[in-house]
């Protein structure tokens, strides 16, 4: 069974746990300044519960790693 925090989570939550906008979000990902999104299926993605922890323990110094 998955632990929680390596759990994926849809744009909806995402929102949610961050207070950020759909279009902030997406441009955050894009500058390389929030993680990157997962792909769970052919039509479908999410975020990783513990790439967004490790984002939210400091917002301002994260950058996604190089890969």
């Amino acid at each position: 069974m998955m632990d929680d925090i390596d759990r994926i989570i849809r744009l909806p939550m995402v929102v949610e746990r961050t207070g950020l906008s759909a279009a902030t979000i997406y441009r955050k990902v894009r500058n390389g300044t929030f993680p990157r999104k997962v792909r769970i299926s052919t039509r479908c993605t999410g975020w990783r519960i513990s790439e967004l922890e490790r984002w939210m323990e400091d917002p301002m110094a994260y950058r996604q790693m190089p890969g």
